[in-house]
């Protein structure tokens, strides 16, 4: 009996240890409530990829890039959205963070009337300009660079210039109290839809740098401690992003089923931010664009000094997680 009921005990442990626990490893994400990455989660919650991969996302939402910077550093959450530029700055300081996987490489422009007959950054010279992200904002300071040693005039003392909140200055531009403005690429969106023209991109002051308009800025950020702990959650919820990515680039009815989600005012806007959404999907992320960032961080190091860039000259070793690359 006593053999029997061994037999039967050791027999129920093994089924139980070969089976299913149902229990999938987490990531928790950092986005912001009304970002544009909250439009790529949901196509990952929709379709059940994290699911499918083989772990759960945990969301929180956050009501401006400063707070999840917080979260993430407190431990709140694990990965949030930042530029590799950031992850520079505070790993030159000790900080242990990573440029895990990247998200986009849409960028912004410098925007003005449809009819106002300018054509070139030197004509902006006297005249009213916003910029969102204050006066060491990385796109601004790629900008002015440019005007400066394709036109010799620095916008920075010729151009009067007004920084504010992206909405913001899309109004003060649309009420005619600027004539330019240099705001984030969804901004620039419904800019363009009512008909007003692109100047001059900040992809094209990428280029101007020798850095390709494809190589990404924004990406998930992670503190190193998760990448060691979790590597496999990591790397699923990569090719989760990828997966979205493949819906979004092809599937206009997701489109639609996201529209809410975009707050897009019209046909128009919406169709430009989906456009636009699309140009800026990473389809390369290799040894080729990671040594092209380091070049344009090198640029910026020398353009916005210490109070862009910290401590860091060149771009810290480590920045960039290895394991992820297509």
């Amino acid at each position: 009996m006593w053999r029997r009921l061994v037999t039967g005990l050791m027999g129920a442990w093994l089924l139980l240890a070969a089976a299913p626990s149902g229990h999938a490893e987490s990531l928790r994400v950092g986005i912001l409530k009304f970002g544009t990455v909250r439009w790529k989660m949901d196509v990952i919650r929709h379709h059940r990829l994290d699911e499918a991969e083989g772990f759960t996302l945990d969301l929180q939402g956050y009501g401006g890039g400063d707070a999840s910077n917080v979260a993430l550093m407190a431990g709140e959450v694990e990965c949030i959205v930042d530029d590799w530029l950031w992850v520079g700055r505070m790993r030159a300081d000790g900080a242990d963070l990573v440029f895990a996987v990247p998200y986009s490489s849409t960028v912004g422009a410098l925007v003005v009337h449809r009819d106002s007959g300018l054509d070139s950054l030197d004509d902006l010279a006297g005249r009213k300009i916003g910029i969102a992200g204050g006066p060491h904002d990385k796109s601004w300071l790629l900008i002015r660079a440019v005007a400066q040693k394709e036109h010799g005039v620095d916008l920075g003392r010729e151009a009067e210039l007004a920084f504010g909140a992206p909405p913001l200055l899309n109004e003060k531009f649309l009420s005619g109290e600027l004539d330019g403005v240099l705001n984030y690429w969804h901004y620039v969106a419904r800019l363009e839809a009512r008909g007003h023209v692109r100047l001059y991109e900040v992809a094209a002051a990428q280029e101007y740098f020798g850095v390709p308009r494809t190589v990404p800025q924004l990406g998930f950020v992670c503190r190193g401690e998760v990448l060691r702990a979790k590597p496999g959650t990591v790397e699923a919820f990569a090719r989760a992003l990828r997966r979205a990515d493949a819906i979004l680039e092809k599937d206009d009815a997701e489109w639609e089923r996201l529209r809410p989600l975009t707050k897009a005012e019209n046909d128009e806007v919406f169709a430009t931010l989906k456009r636009r959404f699309r140009e800026g999907i990473v389809r390369r992320w290799g040894d080729e664009e990671r040594a092209a960032a380091a070049r344009l961080f090198a640029v910026l190091a020398e353009l916005g000094g210490e109070k862009l860039v910290g401590r860091a000259k060149t771009l810290p070793e480590g920045t960039f997680w290895d394991r992820v690359r297509w």
